[in-house]
């Protein structure tokens, strides 16, 4: 009696569950079917590998709706048209941008909302018709392709340095670093001369700062000379050309009103000549009588032969 009352309550038990179990997926597909849904189509113009039906719809990366359904654009086999049903609650609007995030780290993919602001129209749409959205260029997809990229530009770079580090090429490196080891040495043992040539240098700037700061003295003093004593001689010179030109103007002006008198005057002058040579010539000869006078008194005056004395 024992067994056979276990099986009946093991039975009932296990009904009972299947039961619950019914009557909570019932509960779960009347609320889902009680809620209130708005569809949108969102288009891919790149690949979406890793998204599939049931995969969640976020915004801002809270879940507010899931994938339906996925098919290519009959005009354009680039393109993906990705139906997605969104709590009609939340607001899609018309600036609100739609892409790909990384769901786990199997690679699956979600859709999400982003941005969106307050004056920007509300998006409605329905099974029958769902509003269309243009997806923006995914973050992660972004990141593959300039991962390719850059993979692509790595294996270049090692096929380069692969070149550059070729055996001939080696053995000139070591070369260049035992030339480049001689060189320092060289240097090293130089040390004195370099210490001291530097030093020299030293002193040649002091010395060439110290000139310059000796030809900065100078050019201030010719600075302030022009500045005050050359203002002063500037000065002088403009007045005194101006008593110049002030003179030459008086001398025109006396020139011309005394054009009949210095006429005159030269004319003069001409007439004076002649009377002037007379005058020279007689001044000459009494210039001779007088010297005769000296030298003879007596034969000078009475004309006769003078009387020479007779040395003894």
């Amino acid at each position: 009696m024992e067994p056979k009352a276990h099986h009946v309550i093991i039975g009932l038990f296990t009904l009972i569950s299947v039961v619950a179990a019914l009557l909570f997926t019932m509960w779960l597909a009347k609320s889902s079917s009680d809620r209130e849904w708005a569809y949108y189509e969102i288009v891919f113009d790149h690949a979406v590998s890793g998204l599939s039906k049931g995969n969640p719809v976020l915004y801002t990366g809270i879940e507010v709706g899931d994938v339906l359904d996925l098919k290519l654009d009959s005009d354009n086999p680039g393109h993906v048209r990705v139906l997605v049903r969104v709590e009609q609650n939340v607001p899609v609007r018309e600036n609100t941008q739609a892409g790909l995030v990384l769901a786990n780290i199997t690679g699956s993919m979600s859709v999400q909302f982003s941005g969106g602001t307050k004056d920007s129209p509300i998006l409605e749409g329905n099974l029958d018709n769902p509003t269309r959205i243009t997806a923006e260029p995914s973050a992660f997809k972004s990141l593959l392709t300039n991962g390719e990229a850059l993979l692509t530009k790595a294996e270049t770079l090692l096929t380069s340095a692969n070149n550059v580090l070729s055996e001939e090429n080696t053995e000139n490196l070591t070369v260049i670093l035992s030339n480049a080891r001689e060189a320092s040495d060289s240097l090293l043992g130089s040390r004195d001369q370099i210490v001291a040539l530097l030093q020299r240098m030293d002193e040649a700037s002091q010395r060439a700062a110290e000139a310059a700061h000796k030809v900065s003295t100078v050019s201030d003093n010719a600075n302030a000379l022009l500045q005050n004593e050359g203002k002063s001689v500037l000065t002088n010179m403009s007045e005194a050309m101006q008593m110049v030109q002030q003179t030459v103007a008086r001398m025109d002006h006396l020139t011309r009103d005394n054009q009949g008198a210095i006429d005159s005057g030269l004319q003069g002058m001409g007439e004076l000549a002649p009377a002037l040579r007379e005058l020279r010539s007689t001044l000459r000869n009494l210039n001779q009588f007088t010297r005769r006078l000296e030298e003879d008194p007596t034969g000078t005056i009475w004309g006769g032969p003078s009387i020479k004395e007779v040395t003894q």
